[in-house]
């Protein structure tokens, strides 16, 4: 029930915004209307409340493009996710040396580490986060930040939606469990075989992806990075799930979050940082004047 108390936060934008319209309209419809606010100038005219209306519609667009993409993937990309599930088979032969491993070596990790790990990958923390991030952009009526809050909103939403659904249907044993790590209880609703994916680590490392994408400079994001990962390395040493389950964890944030990202960049539904408009400069020549005229 916390979880779920918590995505009614991050749903809230795409809630409000279904009350705004009318019943018989289609989100898909009410998308396109929009489509004549994209430009910079009409951003800046917008009300807050049309904002919150705006970035609801965005949300739920960047979370429907998740759950779609599948159906857009062409050769290659199925190349790659065969790549993926592959590469995670082959990770299961090692997941139990490697909890042995994660978890001497988490004797020796400070309770303080553990914890900070910990609660950044609690859906309630993560989420205050990412609808503060909103909630500064939408006070400052500042577009890139108000951006970011949604893709930070649409990838959490997609993401706790997806590793929720994936704990509950594979019922993977936690290594705690000591049953090894080819245990399922299918559709079970014990906490101790929510094991696959690690949802920690989803949440944590879509929070740092969203993040590092907003910077250029290698260092910062290396920094997020490696802060994104202490929350998936932690549930590590706590013996709370497998290697396969952080690593498969950390491959659906990136594709969420690159998916998300995708779609507002495709549908330009923010196009703050435009090029400038360059100056032509002219001659011009006239009955008993001369001079220099610049057009942009």
């Amino acid at each position: 029930m916390t979880y779920l108390k918590a995505l009614l936060v991050s749903i809230f934008l795409v809630l409000i915004t279904q009350t705004t319209y009318s019943q018989d309209s289609k989100p898909e419809d009410l998308l396109k209307s929009q489509d004549t606010l994209d430009t910079r100038n009409s951003q800046r005219e917008m009300t807050r409340w049309q904002m919150i209306k705006y970035d609801g519609l965005s949300v739920y667009g960047g979370v429907k493009h998740v759950y779609t993409g599948p159906l857009r993937w062409k050769g290659k990309d199925w190349l790659t996710f065969g790549s993926v599930m592959a590469g995670n088979a082959i990770l299961l032969a090692v997941d139990e040396p490697a909890d042995e491993v994660f978890a001497k070596q988490g004797d020796g990790v400070p309770d303080l580490i553990k914890e900070a790990g910990f609660r950044f990958g609690k859906p309630l923390l993560n989420y205050g986060l990412t609808t503060s991030v909103y909630a500064l952009g939408l006070i400052t009526k500042n577009e890139k930040i108000r951006k970011t809050g949604v893709l930070l909103i649409a990838s959490a939403t997609a993401g706790g939606l997806l590793q929720t659904l994936g704990k509950t249907a594979v019922g993977r044993a936690r290594p705690l469990e000591g049953e090894g790590n080819l245990s399922f209880r299918f559709w079970s609703s014990e906490a101790g075989y929510h094991s696959f994916p690690s949802g920690h680590a989803i949440l944590a490392f879509t929070t740092a992806h969203a993040f590092a994408k907003q910077f250029d400079n290698l260092f910062a994001k290396g920094g997020i990075y490696a802060l994104g990962l202490v929350t998936p390395v932690s549930r590590l040493w706590d013996g709370a799930h497998w290697l396969t389950d952080v690593t498969l964890g950390l491959v659906m944030s990136v594709f969420i979050v690159d998916s998300v990202d995708n779609y507002l960049k495709k549908d330009k539904r923010y196009v703050y940082g435009s090029k400038k408009r360059k100056v032509r400069w002219n001659l011009r020549v006239g009955a008993g004047q001369i001079g220099v005229v610049g057009r942009f």
